[in-house]
């Protein structure tokens, strides 16, 4: 019954428009409030305190300044021009290119929020000035970017693989191969839709010969470098995913600079970007912190836990 009211309370929020970390946070109040006899406030400010003060968490907003600095400073442009003619001829073209980003970025973040955050900012402006539907848009963005937490090396397997017990390397491979199936699937799903709808996808570009393809495929070196450098040290373990986030953002700064398109304004517009989207996610994280605390309260794991196995069902 208590998790049926706080589903049915989440759902009247959500339609309401209440943000989702006002919601989360306001079904974990009413639960505790009214459905146990713990303490809402003091429950609230721990969980806020708790989900955040986590130094793996330290690599969320540096990801996304990395993006944010990408995407003011235009070299996320040029990596779309560079794309561009290769991908002119395959359905979907451009959109193909959330899929892989998501799936590379998820490779060295480790962290959903990291990738979805970053990639939309980089590529989702880039899809919509050049007239992509932006519902498959956002879908495929939405999709692929829980790559991040699929492919490895992925936060949330390291913490899995700690609570079982369990060998982190195993659990990285384990993950490999099905984040790579569903990159497939996702761009077989895009390719397919593209195919169906030909009136919601841009026209193609006059065919390009390879002199032409390789000239414009130089706008993808200096991202390109930017993302091989974070990968092989995040691969030979010469630095952590937090540092690595570190890496990129100095190493994006540093090409900024070099394509002398880093201005003071785009500066402070890439942290102003970053703080509004870090805080957001981190809200978002703690209140369904607190919504769990809330749960395990009412004892709602449980009784599910109990409904299952009073069902039978074999292995």
């Amino acid at each position: 019954m208590v998790g049926g009211v706080l589903l049915l309370l989440m759902l009247v929020l959500l339609s309401g428009g209440v943000w989702i970390a006002m919601t989360l946070a306001i079904c974990g109040w009413v639960g505790q409030a009214f459905f146990t006899s713990t303490q809402p406030a003091k429950n609230l400010f721990s969980a806020f305190w708790e989900s955040n003060a986590s130094w793996e968490l330290a690599a969320l907003p540096l990801f996304i300044w990395m993006g944010e600095i990408l995407f003011r400073t235009k070299l996320s442009e040029e990596m779309f021009e560079g794309l561009r003619p290769w991908l002119n001829r395959v359905p979907g073209r451009l959109m193909h290119t959330t899929i892989l980003g998501c799936g590379i970025f998820g490779s060295v973040s480790g962290s959903s929020a990291a990738t979805c955050a970053t990639i939309s900012k980089v590529a989702l402006p880039e899809l919509m000035k050049r007239g992509y539907d932006e519902k498959l848009a956002l879908g495929s963005l939405a999709t692929a970017g829980t790559l991040g937490i699929l492919i490895p090396p992925s936060i949330t397997m390291v913490v899995y693989a700690v609570a079982a017990d369990a060998s982190i390397i195993r659990i990285f491979l384990a993950g490999f191969l099905p984040g790579i199936l569903l990159m497939l699937l996702f761009s077989g799903y895009i390719g397919w839709w593209s195919l169906r709808n030909p009136d919601k996808v841009p026209a193609a570009d006059p065919p390009s010969t390879l002199r032409e393809k390789i000239r414009k495929s130089g706008n993808l070196i200096p991202v390109g470098v930017l993302i091989v450098f974070i990968v092989t040290v995040l691969i030979t373990g010469y630095a952590t995913a937090t540092e690595c986030a570190a890496y990129g953002v100095v190493g994006s700064l540093g090409l900024a600079l070099w394509s002398r398109s880093l201005t003071w304004q785009n500066f402070k517009d890439g942290l102003m970007g970053t703080t509004r989207t870090s805080c957001m996610i981190m809200f978002i994280l703690a209140g369904a912190a607190f919504l769990t605390k809330t749960m395990a309260f009412t004892g709602i794991p449980r009784e599910l836990a109990e409904w299952v196995n009073a069902m039978q069902l074999s292995p």
